[in-house]
């Protein structure tokens, strides 16, 4: 396949500080990177300069074949960027904001107007078209920057924390839109401070550093690397948890977690781990509302890559980080 996205050795310096030391990256057409990071890993500075915002120090990029330092303008024309803030003009309407960016797209007033009108339904911003930006709630400017994004219909987007501060019914929105344009051959390059948004998303995933690639494999791959399963066991009565506890130590690799009140999980270096432990909870009459055998999750593949704490990531999820 053709690569839509490509990056060789790419460097950035701010003063001292190295925020991109040399990765790579490729994106074929019609496919989803998803890049995650903790706070300050480089993933917007390496976001920006394929959205030719800032030059690189070293190293090459092209986005549909096109150097994003020597041909910046013609890869403008072929990009959709939405950044991890809202950039409408809050002083237009949520029309007016989508026709400016049409016409500076070289589309005529009336395409323009047309597209918009597509975009404010498929984000179901009609009955607010007519309507200052300023008067938006914060998910609503949210969605008209994600609109305005794509009024060219571009062939390669850019998505910078694309759902931060949209409830869970309009993000998932955004998951369906984001899917519908991988089907039509639109390239994606995905940040996001949510994991089970790439878990969700990504064909394939890289995690960046202290600006360097730490690890890219799919989402499963990752999974894999991290090791093994865990077995999760949730008593139908919470009294029985003890006894559980004791049952999951024979199969696990060390002592069971409790991550919830009435769940006991630990991790298996064999398959078989489920039957035996469901043979043992059968021969104690101990009956479960919950039994399970998974992959670890994404969460669980970032805090081990990134050595990250895990009680400290969560807190910088919730405030909305990774940049």
């Amino acid at each position: 396949m053709t690569a839509a996205i490509e990056a060789r050795g790419l460097v950035k310096r701010f003063g001292k500080t190295k925020a991109l030391d040399g990765i790579d990256l490729t994106v074929e057409e019609g496919r989803v990177l998803g890049v995650l990071g903790p706070n300050g890993a480089g993933k917007t500075t390496a976001v920006r300069i394929l959205a030719t915002l800032l030059k690189p120090d070293g190293g090459t990029a092209t986005v549909s074949g096109l150097d994003v330092v020597h041909q910046a303008t013609a890869v403008r024309r072929k990009i959709g960027l939405t950044g991890q803030f809202a950039s409408v003009d809050e002083d237009l309407t949520g029309m007016q904001n989508l026709v400016m960016v049409g016409q500076l797209l070289d589309l005529t007033t009336r395409q323009a107007k047309i597209r918009a009108s597509e975009l404010l339904a498929e984000f179901d911003l009609t009955d607010a078209a007519g309507r200052l930006a300023k008067t938006y709630s914060g998910g609503m400017r949210r969605r008209l920057d994600l609109s305005a994004s794509l009024i060219g219909r571009p062939a390669v987007v850019f998505l910078d924390e694309p759902t931060t501060g949209l409830d869970p019914a309009k993000r998932d929105d955004v998951w369906d839109m984001i899917r519908a344009l991988v089907k039509q051959g639109t390239t994606i390059l995905l940040t996001t401070q949510y994991l089970e948004e790439a878990d969700a998303l990504a064909n394939e995933i890289t995690v960046i550093d202290h600006g360097s690639i730490i690890a890219h494999d799919t989402p499963q791959g990752l999974k894999r690397q991290v090791g093994g399963q865990t077995l999760e066991v949730r008593p139908t009565d919470v009294a029985s948890l003890p006894r559980v506890r004791e049952l999951m130590i024979r199969f696990g690799t060390r002592e069971p977690e409790q991550p919830a009140p009435d769940l006991l999980s630990v991790p298996v270096t064999d398959e078989s781990a489920l039957t035996q432990v469901v043979a043992a909870l059968s021969a104690e009459n101990i009956s479960v509302s919950e039994l399970s055998l998974r992959l670890p999750s994404l969460d669980e593949v970032f805090y081990s890559l990134t050595g990250q704490n895990r009680t400290a990531a969560d807190a910088t999820t919730t405030k909305g980080a990774a940049a």
